[in-house]
């Protein structure tokens, strides 16, 4: 504790020590302190009774600063690995960054990222939005003189890894399968999937819930439960949809998508016809990089406007709703049953 007070010792994100490693600065960005627990993201500044809290010495915590920031976080040594001095203009919390990198500038918009799990956020502009509904209020990103722009986010911890699951109990021998096998019926035949073997997140928040399969009749085969599970997917995100309009009071127009699951355009329809909204996934899926290249590049000037932005961000394939709103929902109403059934269920004996 001494050593920290006499400041001898630093702290951070991961973005922090990359930046001090890469500038002599220790320094980070709104939305990568506004993850730390540390951060009030209402002053905008490392919070006295937090840090009094967990015991932690404001000397040891990086400067924040704007994520795209025309002042610089410093440079690069000309003498290091670069051999160059480049300036480091900015950085993005990961989640933040996909945000950024769809162009989702305007309180309204919207984006989701398919990975293992999927992150869901919408722009909420400058207002925070405590949610009533089991999401997170974070800080989404902030250019230099202007105001911070929040965000509402719903974590869904098993989206991906369902599909790999899957493949893991021999029910598919490779990802890209699924989408014809699900084709191939036109239903899952009453079978519903709950992917929740860690839990659920957003916004049911239950760490006792678990895996569940319900339907199932001797009549079952492996493309129901393979459909069960891509219509699991966009069941979980329409429960985050709906939690964000609620606590947004902005209705969702379209939801930009990214990340290895959204290549399924089975499962990219499906979730359109979900949700009942429009749905576009864009040429570069690597939303993050892209979007933390779009944050240095305005603070340097490579691109001088947010308009610019939106024109270098390409759509690859938009997707509307085909299935009836009546469908949908009761469709939907069926997995909140099968939801009700997961919960609750890992107890200790």
């Amino acid at each position: 504790m001494e050593r920290a007070q006499d400041g001898e010792l630093m702290m951070g994100t991961i973005d922090a020590w990359l930046t001090y490693n890469l500038t002599g600065n220790n320094i980070t960005d709104v939305s990568n302190a506004s993850r730390t627990m540390l951060f009030n993201i209402n002053d905008m500044e490392w919070d006295d009774e937090l840090l009094e809290e967990f015991g932690v010495p404001e000397s040891m915590l990086p400067e924040v600063r704007p994520s795209s920031d025309e002042d610089y976080y410093g440079y690069t040594d000309a003498d290091g690995f670069l051999e160059a001095e480049v300036p480091v203009a900015g950085a993005l919390g990961d989640q933040q960054a996909a945000l950024f990198g769809q162009t989702c500038f305007d309180a309204g918009d919207a984006k989701n990222t398919y990975g293992t799990g999927s992150f869901f956020l919408m722009n909420t502009g400058n207002e925070v939005v405590e949610s009533e509904h089991g999401l997170l209020t974070t800080v989404g990103f902030q250019r230099t003189g202007e105001p911070v722009q929040y965000a509402l986010e719903g974590s869904i911890f098993i989206t991906g890894a369902a599909i790999e699951w899957l493949e893991d109990v021999e029910l598919i021998d490779d990802p890209t399968e699924t989408a014809e096998l699900a084709r191939s019926i036109d239903s899952t035949d009453g079978v519903y999937m709950v992917p929740a073997f860690t839990g659920l997140g957003a916004p049911h928040w239950d760490g006792r819930a678990r895996g569940t399969i319900v339907g199932m009749t001797r009549g079952t085969r492996r493309e129901h439960i393979v459909r069960a599970t891509l219509e699991s997917i966009a069941y979980q995100t329409r429960d985050v949809a709906e939690a964000m309009q609620a606590d947004s009071g902005v209705e969702m127009t379209r939801l930009r998508v990214d990340g290895g699951a959204v290549k399924n355009n089975f499962l990219v329809q499906l979730q359109s016809d979900i949700i009942q909204t429009d749905i576009a996934r864009p040429q570069v899926d690597e939303t993050t990089a892209l979007g933390a290249a779009y944050a240095a590049g305005l603070a340097v000037g490579y691109w001088e406007t947010l308009d610019e932005l939106r024109d270098n961000w390409q759509v690859d394939r938009e997707f509307s709703p085909e299935m009836d709103p009546n469908k949908a929902d009761k469709l939907h109403n069926r997995w909140e049953d099968a939801v009700e059934r997961s919960l609750d269920w890992a107890r200790e004996e």
